[in-house]
């Protein structure tokens, strides 16, 4: 059973992936979630991309990263060129923690594991629907993570932006790593959405990203224990 309450909301989303359990699984989903919103499915690659261009009021596409015509992450980047305007979910029942920042990297603007209980599904959906990322909150707690190559910082300077942080910016950040939105932060941490908000932009503007995506991709490697003992 869906404890959470239904939203009256209308949205249009594209589920594309090549087996019918599952499209009929998260559609089913969708349609006792958000009532009044329209499902269109698709089998593969070439079909999604078809139907993203024929219907461009698409509130959002869940995409399988193994049906046909995806070759990895390179069906993402296809289908991000040919919808730029519509946010794109990676649907997958693997989490590896290089896919998920690469999926982010690439435009994704989620990655929902298909193993999610049924509400905590739905949650990741209406996370993502508000404007907000979801992502697994294991991924960016490898206890042994490997060093990355390619992270926002340069050698040297990340340490200046970090040390610029206020203890509750560190904390915030701490929780946005978990992948949580703004107000579930604001229940871990006992304030207020709105002061929540204005950490998220203060945290934005000090570590030099535009979006809460790039703040989470730098913060992926930090240990948040040594710099909270400050």
């Amino acid at each position: 059973m869906n404890s959470l309450t239904p939203i009256s909301t209308m949205y249009n989303i594209l589920v594309a992936d090549d087996h019918p359990l599952f499209r009929d699984a998260i559609s089913g989903v969708i349609r006792c979630q958000f009532v009044n919103s329209s499902v269109l499915e698709a089998e593969d690659l070439d079909s999604a991309m078809t139907i993203a261009q024929q219907n461009p009021e698409l509130d959002m596409i869940l995409l399988d990263l193994n049906m046909p015509g995806m070759d990895g992450l390179n069906g993402l980047i296809q289908l991000r060129t040919h919808a730029p305007s519509v946010p794109v979910v990676i649907v997958s029942a693997e989490h590896d923690r290089n896919v998920v920042l690469k999926s982010i990297t690439y435009g994704a603007v989620g990655f929902i594991v298909k193993s999610l209980a049924r509400d905590a599904m739905t949650e990741a959906l209406a996370q993502v629907l508000s404007g907000q990322v979801y992502l697994p909150a294991d991924v960016f707690w490898d206890t042994n993570p490997t060093p990355t190559h390619h992270s926002h910082f340069e050698h040297g300077s990340n340490a200046d932006y970090f040390q610029s942080l206020t203890r509750r910016q560190l904390l915030v950040l701490e929780q946005m790593a978990k992948g949580e939105s703004n107000k579930q932060i604001a229940f871990t941490l006992h304030i207020a959405e709105t002061t929540v908000k204005a950490h998220v932009s203060a945290v934005l503007r000090k570590l030099n990203v535009h979006n809460r995506i790039q703040a989470i991709i730098s913060a992926r490697d930090i240990d948040f224990h040594e710099y909270l003992k400050r």
